[in-house]
């Protein structure tokens, strides 16, 4: 009788020490589940507006926020602004969810390009038959002081991009390769069978849900999908890699 008692106080104090459910939450999920059946819900918190719950969507294309009043009847798609702090909640919360840690990167699988000094780190998941990511060299180009670490990362839609990839690997001088095919269009000549990451590069750009290129990471976890010129690129380089390891 005494180890009943005792089993149930136990059960008692563990129900206790458990967060209650939001209010609501039942509500929320089924409303959300009506809209994005496919999406795994991974949180639901107080974090939104005043009358709203944050609720952070796992899916295809990777996180995402929403907002939800706690009777499920309204969903909130979109960027909240603070207008006080003139912040974007919604962007910082993306932010976090999506860091990469810095430390996570195999780095030894990217082609090193250095200027100047090399302080700045950035790494940069790149298809060489990319419009965009030979634009986006031509503005790495500009900036000094900066250690670019380039991920060869062929997408699918570009038939020929992995053997261009490869043949940049295999080159002797890979940094002077890369920037010769990605500034003056120049394919350098060689082989295509030698020890190479770019699968590995694609099984981690598919693991870190990279579906586009450019796709610049940071040494804060910050990153960045897409195409930036140099003027809005130097200063976020310049900040993300202050105080960074």
């Amino acid at each position: 009788m005494k180890q009943r008692i005792a089993a149930l106080t136990l059960a008692a104090l563990a129900a206790l020490s458990m967060p209650p459910t939001q209010a609501g939450e039942g509500e929320i999920r089924a409303a959300v589940m009506k809209v994005a059946p496919d999406a795994r819900i991974t949180s639901i918190s107080k974090s939104g507006p005043a009358g709203f719950m944050e609720v952070v969507l796992d899916g295809a294309q990777g996180p995402m926020v929403v907002y939800a009043d706690d009777k499920g009847e309204y969903l909130l798609i979109g960027d909240l602004l603070e207008i006080k702090s003139k912040r974007n909640l919604t962007r910082e919360r993306m932010d976090k969810l999506t860091e990469v840690k810095w430390d996570s990167l195999p780095l030894k699988n990217a082609i090193k390009v250095v200027r100047g000094d090399g302080k700045r780190r950035l790494a940069v998941f790149s298809d060489p038959d990319c419009p965009y990511c030979r634009k986006a060299e031509q503005e790495f180009a500009k900036l000094d002081n900066v250690t670019l670490y380039v991920f060869p990362y062929p997408l699918p839609m570009h038939a020929d991009a992995g053997r261009k990839s490869k043949l940049v690997w295999c080159s002797k001088d890979r940094p002077k390769a890369w920037l010769d095919l990605m500034l003056n269009n120049k394919l350098p000549e060689g082989k295509t069978d030698c020890d190479n990451p770019v699968d590995e590069n694609l099984v981690l750009g598919n693991k870190l849900r990279i579906d586009g290129t450019p796709a610049l990471i940071f040494p804060n976890g910050k990153r960045v999908p897409g195409y930036m010129d140099a003027a809005r690129l130097d200063p976020l380089l310049t900040q993300a890699n202050s105080g960074a390891k």
